[in-house]
């Protein structure tokens, strides 16, 4: 069984206030008659499901294209959350025990990938040493960041970066089950680059 747990991109699609949207231009169209359909996109790369690179939040740190794979296919496990919106996951906050790697977590906080609200759910510095400490290498989340919107200083984007783990935001996780696992979510390789949409699936026997 294959869950897809990317929302659909479209120009509707919520980002960052102040980031680029997704924009569709399309040159050729067999609609219209054209021997083939041929568009082009422009958007940020911080879009829906999407993995960020540390260079995102750190001088000098490694660009997407230089991330291992490895990090982001293999055993995972999804846990629901409940606390106020607006809120950081501490430890106290994990509703059952740590059994994977990789760490997905559903806070229902950003319902609708399509209707920004800036009240979601974020990670703690605190739990990114915890989940360490635990073997997590890759925490995930159904919110636009791991960091409350505010956040200028970044402080669980830092503590990811001082620990060398993985990050996966904007997944959608309203119709999974907590549980374990195959988490796919390969990046592309993008030189040079801060972040990469994926197409996030999780695989269960």
């Amino acid at each position: 069984m294959i869950l897809d747990i990317s929302p659909v991109i479209s120009p509707r699609l919520g980002v960052w206030p102040g980031d680029t949207g997704f924009l569709r231009n399309v040159c050729m169209d067999t609609n219209l008659g054209d021997n083939i359909t041929l568009s082009a996109i422009t958007t940020t790369l911080h879009l829906g499901a999407h993995v960020d690179a540390p260079n995102h939040y750190r001088a000098g740190a490694k660009a997407m294209h230089e991330r291992e794979l490895e990090r982001y296919y293999g055993p995972c496990q999804v846990m629901a959350v409940d606390l106020p919106r607006g809120e950081r996951i501490r430890p106290q906050h994990l509703s059952a025990r740590l059994e994977a790697p990789r760490l997905l977590f559903h806070t229902g906080s950003f319902p609708d990938p399509d209707q920004w609200n800036a009240d979601f759910n974020s990670l703690s510095a605190e739990l990114i040493g915890y989940l360490f400490d635990a073997g997590v290498r890759l925490v995930g989340i159904d919110t636009p960041s791991v960091d409350l919107q505010d956040d200028k200083v970044l402080e669980s984007h830092q503590a990811i970066a001082d620990r060398d783990m993985a990050i996966l935001e904007g997944i959608v996780l309203e119709k999974v089950d907590p549980g374990l696992y195959t988490l796919c979510a390969f990046p592309l390789a993008l030189e040079g680059a801060d972040a990469s949409p994926v197409r996030a699936v999780l695989i269960r026997d």
